[in-house]
């Protein structure tokens, strides 16, 4: 079958913007039945996702439109936190398999994908465009960054021809490295907010884009890993309340609110959205693994204490 070249750019370009409308009226994470289902193409039916993580859609002729990754799945995809490409797994450990040949073929033509990160079971976060930036047949993996916004303006206005694999260059690495950063926190954020049923721990608002995921252990230090129990589902007061030491959350799940304020004399907000949380529970999640670590909870009550002491 010969490449199409032109069919193939107008099936991406097109699939582009039919994710850049779901994801404006759905946000990040998008349902797995929406990219199931995909678009319509001149009367063809393209889905975005499918039973392979290395998918091809009939309407493409010879390389994936989208690949996936499903954290804790056979493939093992590394995407450690400030390396500057995702080591995506190979298809087998044939490296003739034909779906490794449809990667390699983006790969020699510099063809952007799209990138699937399961974040829950039916819960996507789409990344796109991205470009296979090496193949490593020895280590069965290969490179992809993500995200690349030059390198689809170059692809859509660009002939096959004059398309070909460019060195490494530092603009990729930074925005794969941006981008990686961001995902984890998508992804962490979706994971927090739904192990608490979309409320805030402290005071049960349950209007999502009023909420954030916490981090007991902050982003970055030791212990401080995207993992739900290192997450407090809060809405965006006790959000900032809770990093400024405001109020701290002891290792048994109850708050506490700094002295000064608890006889502090201010309006409404203040008495009822912070005051009157001073020895209550926080609300948890149902599923024990999912409740906030009390190592961590006891780490972090040790700093509102001390921020305290010091003040």
């Amino acid at each position: 079958m010969s490449f199409d070249f032109e069919l193939d750019r107008a099936v991406r370009l097109a699939a582009f913007k039919w994710l850049d409308m779901q994801k404006a009226m759905l946000g990040d994470v998008l349902p797995r039945s929406i990219l199931e289902t995909g678009f319509e193409f001149n009367g063809t039916q393209v889905p975005i996702v499918g039973p392979q993580g290395i998918f091809k859609p009939k309407v493409l002729p010879k390389i994936p439109l989208s690949i996936t990754t499903i954290p804790g799945g056979p493939y093992d995809d590394d995407l450690r936190d400030g390396a500057s490409v995702i080591l995506y797994r190979y298809r087998g450990t044939d490296t003739n398999h034909h779906e490794n040949i449809g990667v390699r073929r983006a790969y020699e033509t510099q063809t952007p994908l799209v990138y699937c990160y399961r974040v829950m079971p039916g819960s996507y976060v789409v990344s796109y465009p991205v470009f296979v930036c090496g193949d490593r047949p020895g280590q069965l993996t290969f490179d992809i960054q993500l995200d690349d916004e030059i390198g689809l303006a170059r692809y859509a206005n660009t002939s096959l021809e004059t398309l070909q694999v460019e060195e490494t260059t530092l603009h990729r690495r930074y925005i794969t490295t941006t981008a990686k950063k961001r995902l984890h926190q998508v992804a962490f954020r979706e994971r927090v907010l739904r192990a608490y049923e979309t409320r805030c721990a402290l005071c049960r608002l349950r209007h999502g884009a009023l909420l954030d995921a916490a981090h007991i252990i902050p982003d970055g230090e030791p212990d401080g890993s995207p993992e739900v129990s290192n997450g407090l589902s809060l809405c965006k007061i006790h959000h900032a309340a809770y990093d400024l030491s405001y109020l701290g959350i002891t290792p048994k799940y109850k708050v506490e609110v700094r002295m000064d304020l608890l006889e502090e004399i201010d309006g409404p907000m203040l008495q009822h959205g912070i005051k009157a949380l001073h020895g209550q529970s926080i609300a948890l999640p149902k599923a024990r693994k999912d409740r906030p670590s009390s190592t961590r909870l006891e780490v972090r009550f040790e700093k509102f204490l001390e921020t305290n002491r010091s003040d």
